[in-house]
């Protein structure tokens, strides 16, 4: 030690402005590149990684081609079929289509029409296009009963009260962002089976830069589209009110409120940390210098961050707070050192004061270091990237500011002009002192509080929930939160959950099920002449016009050739998609009788559930061939719906619930997020049960797939992460403690602090229903981090001031009047400055500033309370007043 203090001497103390114009440089340099800075919020950075659940996902996507989309909830003043509703609600429709990026825009003037006056069977498959509402002589409450009642429409398209109506924005698919994400995955997935040789690993290094610069530029288009979308919503609220929706305008929103609160409180908590480190230390240059050290650390972390290109998420941007907190920490423990040598020896030699600073600080400081970066490195083992990168941007931070804490505070002390003398002990006596004579006075007290809290632990963290909604990340004043309790209570639900199954291998019948209205029907003659064309492969429905552009103008379903669903973008994976060929035709087990009934039945379960708002399948479509015929359902009804449908009909009704290719049926689900009774993972549970009991059907027929999947997994994945790996984290401390203090019973007693502070914060969020999720598993590394650093500082002080005179008490009360004062002005100043976050929009910054408040409290009083009494009551360092031997 002794020898690299020498080192460090002569090479960074005896050339102070040579490494402050290193330093400024490097400061410029990192500035330039902020302009590079970039923030993710795609629904792939909060995915699982390695999940098969999410390549299931993207397969039944691909398979079912879904465009994404964006909804705009129409609430008029007026009647909504009345014509001062329709009109204003068509000119904005015809505005949205003019936005570049938007395929299509699908509202209730647009679609068919099959109740208001009924049509039969016929009229579908016939010549003639189906009326709408923008034909003449509709009659519009006939329509509105329609819209209102109709197992297609109703709670999808207008609402079952008949107030509000969705209007859908098509998003032109990104084909070149499919293409990318699909090279990209079969080279990680040869990587991981060890298939991949230097070429292919070159190859694909290439694609992960190509599929990064790609999807930063389609996000800045997407979010210049949305801003696009709520301009001209916004010049229509004289005639309606209005919620914009959808998976891209709550990625461009999160990307918003991320932005702001880097810039806004990132600013604010340096001001506040002005304002507190002035009152504690009264002089210029020790609120200058911390502040210099914080901002450098920032700083350099950011130019790190755009020169590789490595985003900012969500989750990640908090590193920017957290590294403010240990900068700002190392920071202080070394000004309160020099300034503890300096009161002692007020005319010594200035350099020899810096260098016994260091030297005294460098270990703890260190060590402190290492064993953050230990508990941030917990967070590595999730699988979820945004929770990975902020364990990595937080090793790295640390590191940073661990250099530059060492290079600019003695520097700048060494260069900072002599001002008035300063003297130390007019301070008069430190708060931190009361709590060591609370330490000598109350300790039954504090022993009683420290079991109390312990079983308060117990039960708080037993009730912690890896459940949430996603609702609740917003404060219910926003537009995304309303937007979405809107869609929830009128409009069928949000969460997107798709059921896939699979026709039995040996096609046995459904027993015991037998749906109204199916029981009697008879399987068709064998000498059927209908049937007989359909098996020739003669279309019914061959001369069918045009039905899109007749029925609905130029700007009809069958604009895109990649079809248009009305839900696949993260609120439902419903379809109003009138494009793509039918396929040629193949007799499917889902449109036999007994396929019909294991489709009804499972319908009917899902959508019992109290969990779940609208759902749509092939028993949807049979339904409304139900009401066109009046009549029951045989199999020439069946092989119609299968066979003769034309391919805008067949795309809107049958495609997006059944593949042929496959051999599958699809239900498509949306669940009430804004539910406080939703508990995904035990409601998949159940209604996979339930439906293999119901349907007869092996378990592994049954599939589910979609966001409330994925999400529930990633909420699962924390679980079992992070809870239990806080266990291998203590034990590496554990192990780290033994190493720096060389007692294992001292290691013991410097942990417990710890352990009780991580319990309290995990234990209040379970009493207060906070829940555990990719916002705030961080807080359990961070408190961690935080109590392990006032930990070690002052045991590493107290077994210094305890060789003065073995005197356990006498100990306790000089470290509490020294570096008891930095754990004190460190936490003073983070408090306030955490507190600001409170005033953000986003609420997963409220919770993480709030519970980054309760983590800094919890660790320095049980650094400062439970720590010293441990000490002086299990005597680790031996007996008082005897020499060691």
């Amino acid at each position: 030690m002794s020898r690299l203090m020498s080192i460090y001497e002569r090479s960074v103390l005896r050339h102070p402005w040579l490494w402050l114009a290193f330093v400024l440089a490097l400061l410029l340099a990192c500035a330039t590149q902020l302009g590079k800075l970039k923030l993710d919020a795609s629904a792939d950075s909060l995915m699982l990684q390695g999940d098969p659940a999410l390549d299931f996902y993207r397969e039944i996507s691909s398979e079912y081609s879904a465009e994404d989309f964006l909804i705009i909830t129409w609430q008029p003043q007026a009647a909504l079929l009345s014509d001062a509703s329709l009109e204003p609600l068509s000119r904005m429709a015809d505005e949205l289509r003019q936005l570049p990026g938007v395929s299509s825009v699908v509202t209730v003037l647009d679609v068919p029409l099959l109740e208001s006056p009924p049509v039969g069977l016929s009229d579908i498959t016939g010549s003639d296009p189906l009326p709408s509402l923008r034909d003449p002589g509709i009659d519009r409450e006939l329509a509105l009963q329609e819209f209102t009642t109709s197992p297609i429409y109703s709670q999808l398209l207008v609402s079952r009260d008949g107030d509000v109506t969705a209007v859908q924005i098509n998003l032109q698919r990104d084909q070149r962002y499919f293409e990318l994400l699909g090279e990209r995955e079969a080279l990680r997935r040869a990587r991981q089976e060890g298939e991949l040789d230097a070429s292919d690993a070159a190859e694909l290094e290439q694609v992960e830069a190509a599929f990064k610069a790609h999807s930063a530029k389609a996000l800045e288009a997407q979010s210049a589209l949305v801003q696009s979308v709520r301009d001209i919503a916004d010049s229509y609220r004289e005639h309606a009110r209005l919620f914009v929706g959808g998976v891209p305008m709550i990625t461009a929103d999160m990307i918003t409120f991320v932005r702001s609160d880097l810039v806004l409180f990132g600013s604010a908590i340096l001001g506040v940390m002005l304002l507190v480190l002035a009152v504690i230390f009264r002089r210029v240059r020790w609120v200058v210098i911390p502040l210099v050290t914080c901002s450098a650390s920032v700083l350099v972390m950011l130019g790190i961050l755009a020169v590789f290109d490595w985003r900012m998420t969500v989750i990640s941007s908090n590193f920017v707070a957290v590294l403010l907190i240990i900068s700002l920490a190392i920071s202080i423990h070394l000004i309160v050192r020099y300034r503890e040598l300096h009161a002692a020896d007020p005319d010594g030699d200035l350099f020899q004061r810096v260098s016994d600073t260091v030297r005294l600080m460098v270990v703890p400081c260190t060590y402190t270091g290492i064993t953050t970066i230990v508990a941030f490195v917990s967070l590595v083992v999730s699988g979820i990237q945004p929770v990975i990168d902020f364990g990595w941007m937080m090793t790295t931070g640390i590191v940073v500011s661990l250099l530059l804490a060492f290079i600019l505070v003695p520097c700048l002390i060494l260069v900072w002009p002599h001002g008035r003398p300063h003297r130390y002990a007019a301070e008069g006596t430190p708060l931190t002192i009361y709590f060591a004579r609370a330490t000598d006075h109350f300790h039954r007290s504090i022993i009683a509080v420290t079991v109390l809290l312990c079983l308060l632990v117990v039960v708080g963290v037993s009730q912690l929930k890896v459940e949430n909604r996603f609702i609740d990340y917003f404060k219910d004043t926003t537009e995304i939160y309303r937007g979405m309790e809107l869609l929830d209570a009128r409009l069928g639900g949000t969460i997107p959950l798709d059921i896939l199954l699979s026709a039995p291998a040996n096609d046995e019948p459904l027993p015991g099920l037998e749906p109204a209205g199916t029981a009697d029907a008879s399987p068709p003659a064998a000498d059927d002449p209908f049937l007989a064309e359909l098996e020739e492969g003669e279309d019914a429905g061959a001369d069918f016009a045009d039905f899109g552009t007749s029925a609905a103008g130029d700007d009809s379903f069958a604009d895109s050739g990649e079809g248009d669903d009305w839900a696949d973008d993260g609120f439902g994976d419903e379809s109003f998609d009138f494009a793509g060929p039918a396929g040629s035709f193949k007799p499917s087990y889902w449109f036999s009788l007994d396929g019909m009934r294991r489709i009804d039945a499972a319908h009917a379960l899902v959508d019992q559930q109290p969990e779940t708002g609208k759902v749509l399948s092939l028993s949807t479509v049979f339904q409304v061939v139900r009401n066109l015929l009046g009549d029951d359902i045989g199999s020439v009804e069946l092989a119609l719906v299968q066979k003769s449908l034309p391919d805008d009909i067949a795309a809107m009704m049958v495609d997006p619930y059944f593949s042929a290719d496959n051999e599958q049926a699809r239900i498509t689900v949306r669940v009430m997020e804004t539910s406080k009774e939703l508990r995904r993972d035990a409601f998949l549970e159940r209604l996979h049960g339930d439906l293999a009991d119901t349907l007869d059907m092996a378990p592994e027929d049954i599939q589910f797939t979609g966001m409330l999947v994925l999400y529930n997994n990633v909420l699962q994945s924390l679980f079992k992460s992070q809870i239990l790996t806080l266990g291998a984290v203590f034990a590496a401390i554990l192990l780290m403690f033994v190493l720096l203090f060389r007692s294992f019973s001292l290691a013991l007693v410097a942990l417990a602090p710890n352990i009780l502070a991580a319990g309290i914060v995990l234990g209040t969020m379970g009493l207060l229903g906070i829940p555990l999720d990719i916002m705030t598993i961080t807080i359990a590394a961070i408190v961690v981090g935080i109590g392990v650093d006032d930990c070690i500082h002052y045991v590493h002080r107290y077994l210094r001031e305890f060789r003065v005179d073995r005197d356990y008490l006498a100990a306790m009360y000089r470290c509490h009047g020294s570096i008891g004062r930095a754990m004190y002005y460190t936490t003073i100043t983070v408090v306030i400055g955490f507190a600001m976050l409170t005033l953000s929009n986003f609420n997963p910054s409220i919770y993480f500033g709030l519970l980054t408040v309760m983590a800094m409290v919890a660790a320095v009083l049980g650094a400062l309370l439970l720590l010293p009494l441990l000490i002086v009551l299990f005597k680790p360092l031996g007996p008082e007043g005897v020499e060691a031997q």
